[in-house]
């Protein structure tokens, strides 16, 4: 496997991939235009509308792209856990979330990547200062801050874009979380690994992106996905804080 050596190492951008037929093809394109020195991972669960053979195709003509067939549709969470596992056992020393559908523009990836050389985890965030959105509804900016805002506070924790998928992780960061009793599955997921790294002692730095609405394909969103994230951030919050007590009682 012949990957590029940067100065944080040889980076792999992980795409989960669900009916993204449409969109797949122009996402890869992007991120090795924007960064020819990452590697791409494909984790396609299964799509039936061909998505995987269309990156098999892709994967056959660049050799920096990979793909992992997955059986079937596992959640968003399992998928990136899987890709983690991957690139780890590839020896990728970075490793990087990126969603399939062009909401994560490939071309502010560096961004990510530069921060990282001072982090331990880079966030890109909607929802600080240089940060946006881009032909969302409403109600979608509502939800998006208003989970951020609820779990931020339940949780304790600073971070302002706490639900944000475009993540850039060390090696080292993604081991030191515990990622095999990682439960979680939707957006939750994220709130879940922001919390670990935190808790961990891991420098956790937010960087502005621009985040499109999708044009092609259909959202994954679920009320699924947000009744997760309803139950168990205040689980979370509780466990962490019972921790803390029994911590400051020992000491």
């Amino acid at each position: 496997m012949n990957k590029g050596h940067g100065p944080l190492g040889d980076v792999l951008v992980i795409i989960p991939t669900y009916n993204e037929a449409e969109n797949v093809e122009s996402i890869v394109a992007r991120v090795r235009k924007a960064a020819p020195q990452v590697h791409v991972l494909v984790a396609d669960d299964n799509s039936p509308d061909g998505t995987g053979e269309i990156a098999d195709r892709i994967a056959a003509e660049d050799s920096s792209v990979h793909v992992m067939h997955r059986e079937g549709k596992q959640g968003l969470g399992a998928a990136y856990l899987a890709g983690f596992h991957w690139g780890i056992d590839h020896g990728y020393d970075v490793l990087c979330e990126m969603d399939a559908d062009g909401s994560h523009q490939p071309e502010e990836l560096p961004r990510l990547l530069t921060a990282l050389r001072g982090a331990d985890l880079v966030i890109g965030s909607r929802w600080i200062t240089g940060g946006r959105v881009v032909n969302w509804p409403r109600r979608r900016q509502v939800l998006s801050r208003g989970g951020s805002t609820y779990a931020r506070l339940l949780l304790g924790i600073p971070v302002r874009d706490v639900t944000a998928g475009y993540r850039a992780f060390r090696k080292e960061t993604l081991i030191g979380l515990g990622m095999d009793d990682v439960a979680s599955h939707g957006y939750c997921f994220q709130i879940d690994l922001t919390r670990r790294a935190l808790a961990a002692g891991y420098r956790v730095v937010e960087v502005p992106v621009t985040f499109v609405e999708r044009e092609l394909g259909d959202s994954k969103m679920s009320r699924d996905i947000v009744a997760e994230a309803v139950w168990r951030v205040p689980a979370w919050g509780l466990r962490d804080r019972t921790r803390r007590m029994r911590r400051n009682r020992h000491n």
